[in-house]
């Protein structure tokens, strides 16, 4: 017999093939704090912060002339952040926004990599929640910053853009009020969202699904059993991609935030 996917009260989660009656099960711990369940995203959160403020410390706690190789690796990163990112998009004043462009590129990164950490499988910015906390405070500053340093000429510069046409004024200042103040932070966290999710369910479809059929000796056919190893092989290839991709999607999620505060900082550009 194929094996099914089992629905039921009780399930064995330590089965690779089980979808318990409520999926919640999958991620709440059975501990609360001040009454209040904590989930496997919110433990998970918490850890993926302090790494990220583990890495810096330990890399900074001791200034040394010649830096180790965990040292070297963090400055690049640091460095790249700082350089390519706050400085190359938004110019001198970037430097202000530094710490926070690092932040949530690295915290991002780690958060990312649990999809391919063992015994964690699971990217944090899989669920929106993260993602759109994240663009609601990339949102904030940059119209924060925006009205701050432009007062309500910032927004004059949006709704009635001096580049274009007089007749075309109306339609685009409609379109691009609705773009800084509605469609850049749902698609920030979106972009994000689902570029982790995707790659998520597809390795959980590939990995769990091949290795099913590799140990189903005698329940399905020798065809099968070698598709298994065929999917499973697939698995690990994305497996490698993923971690790709992970990188990506911080760098991404970082430069288009350094985008967003330069527009405010820089509205002429």
């Amino acid at each position: 017999m194929d094996p099914v996917i089992l629905a039921a009260e009780e399930c064995d989660l330590t089965q690779p093939v089980c979808a318990p009656e409520n999926v919640s099960e999958l991620f709440v711990f059975d501990t609360t704090l001040w009454n209040t369940p904590i989930t496997r995203t919110i433990f998970l959160f918490f850890l993926a912060a302090l790494i990220v403020i583990g890495l810096v410390y330990f890399a900074y706690r001791k200034p040394a002339l010649i830096r180790s190789k965990f040292q070297t690796a963090i400055d690049a990163i640091t460095g790249f952040v700082r350089d390519e990112v706050s400085i190359g998009i938004i110019g001198p004043e970037g430097i202000k926004y530094y710490p926070y462009l690092l932040s949530i590129f690295m915290f991002i990164l780690v958060g990312n990599l649990f999809e391919v950490t063992p015994l964690i499988n699971f990217p944090i910015t899989s669920r929106m929640a993260i993602p759109g906390f994240l663009a609601i405070l990339t949102y904030l500053i940059f119209v924060i910053v925006g009205f701050a340093k432009n007062g309500f000429s910032y927004l004059g510069d949006i709704v009635w853009p001096s580049s274009v046409p007089v007749a075309m004024r109306p339609l685009v200042g409609l379109i691009e009020f609705v773009s800084y103040f509605a469609i850049r932070p749902f698609s920030l966290a979106v972009r994000l969202l689902a570029n982790m999710v995707a790659g998520h369910v597809m390795l959980t479809l590939l990995l769990v699904t091949g290795w099913v059929f590799m140990t189903a000796f005698g329940e399905v056919s020798i065809a099968k059993q070698g598709a298994g190893v065929l999917w499973f092989g697939l698995g690990l290839g994305i497996f490698v991609f993923e971690i790709l991709v992970a990188v990506l999607q911080a760098y991404i999620f970082t430069l288009l935030s350094a985008v967003y505060i330069q527009t405010s900082v820089h509205p002429e550009h």
